[in-house]
């Protein structure tokens, strides 16, 4: 099992020639934790020709929601004409939600849009979002990583991925460590030297949490190369963030065919120790255009046979093509 956390730092300099996506989605309780959540989102795609120059904006799109703590969608709109995100209202946030948005918006989809992204993180970043609270003042130094207790809970959760296999330390109770030894305090994921790298982001002190993504595209040789980072992060009363999940992808694509010819994975920062295993089994998605991922990933990885959310982070690979795009 890999030792961790090994926390990444700030992102890398923007290469020449490259394309980059981020896209972060903050959530807070402007009017108490009893009352709904407030989601707001911004995605951003930027190219880079040469080292220094300034960054060129292609795309940039955008959302806010208010959303109940059990994941519903009470509203939701964007600055973005293309469709219209205001039909989520009334649907939660789920496995199901991701079929809606494939029904309901599938040129956004198809084009693969940073709005698409976004709304594709609405589920992940809402069952997620409730974990804030743990790095409360009075929270910080006593809290453990929660061992499910219930049994008709720790049976559903039971084989949903690896990190609740059956007989692992998240459901056995073995797990003896604390939120101080399993995820870490991180550094902003903006580079001081490199600002533009990201938009701007809010600051908080109150009790927040972040999605944080980037997908770095650029051109090598006859291939496409791709870095893909991935980070859910709680704000603490000091301004400090501390991170739960951390992943950072490298990937190789065969240009003419699309397809994913090498892919390696480091985990950063997880809650669970079982969790990093789960990169072994990267190997069955060699081969696949990655175009596909999206679904493909779900098959071939699915349950034990994957960790939620280096899966999320592999999804997001079938937006490289679109990407690459840019450069050409």
């Amino acid at each position: 099992m890999k030792q961790l956390p090994t926390p990444y730092g700030h992102s890398p300099l923007r290469r020449p020639n490259s394309v980059r996506r981020t896209t972060h989605i903050d959530m807070t309780w402007p009017d108490g934790e009893e009352r709904p959540m407030q989601f707001v989102g911004c995605g951003r795609d930027i190219l880079t020709t040469e080292q220094d120059h300034p960054i060129q904006v292609l795309v940039q799109d955008d959302f806010t929601a208010s959303v109940t703590m059990d994941r519903k969608i009470l509203s939701i709109e964007s600055c973005c004409r293309r469709c219209d995100v205001s039909a989520l209202a009334g649907f939660t946030g789920g496995a199901y939600l991701r079929a809606v948005l494939q029904e309901r918006f599938p040129d956004e989809r198809k084009a693969g849009t940073p709005l698409y992204l976004l709304l594709d993180d609405l589920s992940g970043a809402s069952l997620i979002a409730g974990w804030a609270f743990t790095q409360r003042p009075g929270y910080v130094d006593d809290f453990n990583i929660q061992v499910v207790e219930d049994p008709s809970l720790r049976q559903t959760m039971m084989n949903v991925c690896l990190g609740f296999a059956e007989g692992s330390t998240s459901l056995s109770g073995e797990l003896g460590s604390t939120t101080s030894e399993r995820c870490a305090v991180v550094k902003s994921l903006v580079n001081p030297e490199d600002p533009d790298g990201w938009p701007v982001m809010a600051e908080y002190c109150e009790t927040s949490m972040r999605r944080a993504r980037r997908i770095d595209v650029w051109p090598e040789g006859d291939v496409t190369r791709a870095e893909v980072y991935f980070q859910d992060t709680a704000s603490r009363a000091d301004g400090s963030r501390v991170a739960v999940h951390e992943y950072c992808l490298q990937a190789t694509i065969d240009t003419v065919s699309g397809t994913l010819t090498r892919l390696d994975a480091e985990p950063h920062i997880l809650p669970y120790p079982e969790c990093p295993n789960a990169i072994a089994n990267l190997d069955r998605l060699i081969g696949t255009p990655v175009k596909e991922l999206r679904t493909t990933v779900l098959k071939r990885l699915a349950r034990i046979e994957g960790c939620t959310h280096l899966n999320d982070a592999v999804r997001s690979l079938a937006e490289v093509p679109v990407l690459a795009n840019y450069l050409s």
